[in-house]
């Protein structure tokens, strides 16, 4: 079985399934998600073990690549696995077309499968474009509502800004190479190389919100939250993160490429851990902690362990997914996001026990496995130097402060009893559950002999444990629980300081990202008049003088040509009338004279039959005359 019918299987179903679920009730079209996506997991275990490349020619020097790989494998199977849960919240807990939302969730599956299995930039820029266009669609899912169509093109219009290194890495690669494998990039050498590298570094930083490009992902909370889901969880933004780990052999040889990545790693993990500690709302305080996970899984691909920041993509996809579910069934109880309208710890404490799951998870507390993969995510810091390991564990605590917040606020308990808004659904429960009972089973890491022989399945190399940086980094998970509940002891209200809106707000990047797309879209504008004017103009002119010309002939047409044959139309009409009457008068008139003139000769006739002589003598002497006057006119003739 071909590679290629792994991303052809989701979207051959999505279209299945956006056709024929017209009538399917909620259950049923999330049911039939959910079966769309085991037939997905199903298609994807017998590709890989069948195939372990496949290509397709697209001309002469063209050709579209599929290949397996460590990082390729793990992805395949990471993203139907959370997209299943999702798709059934999705059907369940959306209202409006959520037909079309579990469509556009399988096609964003089909395109991630496509972009982790690509063998080369050429293919990786087809998937590219295939997963910008379906989180777009999904973030635009809601497009009546005031003000989500300018989120989701700020969104889009960042995100395009990354998508130029992707295909400025890839002009450079077939400029050195004259293909755009892969294994072609080992290559390349001199500038081009750096080139590329940076392309492809700046394609991913801004894929994966670390800094300067973080603050899109707060437009990008426009969609609705199960696109919120899969996007934070294993799809958009974690494509980033697996394309540096995918290609880190080829692009540790620009030597700056492992520097700036630990920059920009560390920078966005505290940067992200602020921003989320003081956010008031509960889908943005998500988004900036996902920025800040994917910060410290770029320290770990820096520091030479793609792999770790692998197994960190896994324990934190599934645990984020989880977190916005929780915060969908929130908002739908309060009909707010605001963390300060929630505390619902008394009204849905299933939930509630649920979500505590999955905080814990995110604040990296052992035993539960993201604590153990973030934990190895500071031993490889700790490989090149403490203090970028000292770093990583500062960015842990961050985690625990806002994870503690964010269950405290949303969960805590409150006197006040609310009674708007509906209880979760079974579905919307099962599928929250299934991401927390991953969660938890997730935990089996910490068990050496396990995560030993999985992390040498997978052909991983873990770094060297270090009991002290354990020591101080669960001291700061500790520090940040302690902070976390402090902070959320009582119920506040009270205006907040600038510095806390300055904070929350991604220090101003979320104007700065909309000036930007302000002004693409005013220079796009100012390219549409110049075009207009340059070169439409002439066009547009030349076609109303064709326009005026063809009119003017159609005019003259009516004036002259079509008065000529009205003229020679009444002209033939007057002759077949005048044709009419002579022959009238030959055909009637002719034979009424001769037959008068007959009958005139034969009364004359009966006349002269009178039996006198001198009637006979007077014609005998006329017949006479004539004869000789006809003799005579003979003579002179």
């Amino acid at each position: 079985m071909t590679l290629w019918i792994v991303p052809l299987t989701p979207w051959l179903l999505a279209l299945l399934l956006y056709g024929a679920g017209r009538r399917l009730r909620p259950l049923a079209l999330g049911l039939s998600a959910g079966v769309a996506l085991l037939l997905t997991l199903a298609v994807t275990g017998l590709s890989l073990n069948t195939g372990a490349t496949a290509s397709y020619r697209w001309s002469e020097s063209l050709m579209l690549g599929l290949e397996r790989s460590m990082a390729g494998d793990i992805f395949a199977w990471l993203v139907p696995l959370v997209a299943l849960p999702v798709a059934l919240y999705a059907a369940i807990h959306v209202s409006q077309a959520p037909r079309r939302l579990v469509a556009l969730l399988l096609a964003f599956v089909g395109a991630m499968q496509l972009l982790v299995l690509a063998s080369d930039l050429l293919t990786l820029l087809v998937a590219w474009e295939l997963v910008g266009a379906c989180s777009w669609g999904l973030i635009l899912h809601r497009w009546q509502e005031e003000g989500i169509p300018g989120q989701a093109i700020q969104a889009f219009l960042v995100t395009r800004l990354g998508d130029l290194g992707l295909y400025i890495a890839a002009a450079a690669l077939f400029a050195g190479t004259g293909g755009f494998g892969y294994a072609a990039l080992g290559d390349l050498s001199g500038g081009l190389l750096h080139v590329a590298v940076a392309g492809i570094v700046l394609a991913a930083a801004v894929k994966s919100a670390q800094l300067p490009f973080s603050a899109w992902l707060f437009a990008a909370m426009a969609g609705p939250v199960p696109a919120s889901a899969l996007l934070h969880s294993a799809t958009m933004v974690a494509a980033g993160t697996f394309l540096l780990a995918r290609l880190a052999p080829q692009l540790e040889q620009a030597a700056w490429f492992s520097p700036l990545v630990i920059f920009l790693g560390l920078a966005t993990a505290l940067a992200g851990g602020l921003v989320a500690s003081f956010q008031g709302h509960a889908k943005r305080l998500l988004a900036a902690s996902t920025s800040a996970q994917y910060g410290l899984m770029w320290v770990a691909v820096g520091a030479g362990f793609p792999g770790v920041a692998l197994l960190h993509a896994i324990t934190h996809a599934c645990l984020k997914a989880g977190l916005f579910l929780v915060a969908g069934l929130a908002e739908r109880r309060v009909d707010s996001y605001q963390l300060a309208d929630m505390r619902l710890g008394r009204q849905l404490p299933g939930v509630a026990a649920l979500s505590l799951v999955l905080c814990l998870a995110l604040a990296g507390l052992a035993p539960l496995g993201a604590a153990w993969s973030k934990e190895q995510i500071a031993s490889a810091a700790a490989e090149l130097t403490p203090w970028l390991a000292l770093g990583v564990a500062m960015a842990g605590g961050l985690s625990a402060l806002y994870a503690t917040r964010f269950q405290r606020l949303a969960f805590g308990r409150s006197p006040r009893r609310l009674s708007s808004g509906r209880p979760p659904a079974w579905g919307e429960r099962v599928s929250l559950a299934g991401l927390a009972l991953a969660t938890l089973m997730l935990s089996i890491l910490w068990w050496r002999p396990f995560s030993e022989s999985v992390a040498a399945a997978l052909g991983i190399v873990l770094p060297k444990e270090h009991l002290w940086l354990m020591v101080v980094s669960l001291a700061l998970v500790a520090l940040g629980i302690g902070v976390g509940l402090w902070i959320t002891r009582q119920e506040t209200r009270e205006a907040k300081p600038a510095w806390q809106f300055a904070l929350a707000g991604w220090f101003g990047l979320p104007a700065l990202h909309q000036g930007v797309a302000d002004g693409i879209m005013r220079f796009a504008h100012r390219l549409a008049r110049f075009d207009d004017r340059v070169f439409d103009a002439p066009a547009t002119h030349f076609a109303r003088g064709i326009r005026g010309t063809a009119r003017g002939l159609a005019s003259g047409d009516d004036r002259v040509v079509d008065a000529g044959l009205d003229i020679t139309a009444r002209c033939w009409q007057w002759l077949a009338d005048f044709n009419a009457r002579r022959g009238e008068w030959l055909a009637d008139g002719l034979p009424n004279g001769l037959a008068k003139g007959a009958e005139t000769g034969g009364r004359w006739a009966r006349a002269t039959q009178s039996g006198q002589t001198h009637h006979y003598y007077t014609m005998i002497t006329v017949g006479l005359g004539a004869f000789f006057l006809f003799l005579l006119i003979g003579a002179f003739l």
